[in-house]
């Protein structure tokens, strides 16, 4: 069936959850694994007129990317655990959404295994959902776990 399965992580409670469940699914269909983490964009910092010090944007950046090794290595363990092979993806996209659906095409991934953190309807409203979105524009099949 699945050959091939991506999964993204924001490192939250419920994504970890997913990590599991994914890594069992993957196990069970022989499949191998592509964990991805999207980075975030850089903070707009609004400073009237002030010059930013390029070192709090270096701190930033490095802090950012040391959190999202950390969460891959979740997945990386979790399959390595189980014996299914497993490589790791860090984009900084527009959205994550948005590169959860690239790195899925790229990768020649054939299911999307996702969390949703289930927020209510004017939750989602105000702060929009990623793995909506993703339904929305992924070509192949998306699971989503909740």
């Amino acid at each position: 069936m699945f050959k091939h399965v991506l999964l993204p992580t924001d490192g939250s409670k419920v994504a970890r959850k997913a990590i599991r469940a994914g890594v069992v699914l993957a196990k069970e269909l022989g499949a191998k694994v592509t964990a991805y983490y999207a980075l975030d964009t850089m903070p707009y910092l609004y400073t009237d007129g002030y010059v930013i010090n390029t070192s709090v944007l270096k701190d930033y950046e490095t802090r950012a990317v040391e959190r999202a090794k950390e969460y891959l290595a979740e997945i990386e363990k979790a399959a390595k655990a189980v014996g299914v092979p497993c490589q790791t993806m860090i984009t900084r996209p527009a959205t994550a959404a948005e590169g959860i659906v690239a790195v899925a095409r790229r990768q020649k991934c054939d299911v999307i295994f996702m969390a949703s953190h289930g927020r209510g309807e004017l939750a989602t409203l105000v702060l929009g959902s990623v793995t909506q979105k993703v339904l929305a524009h992924s070509k192949i099949p998306v699971l989503v776990y909740r």
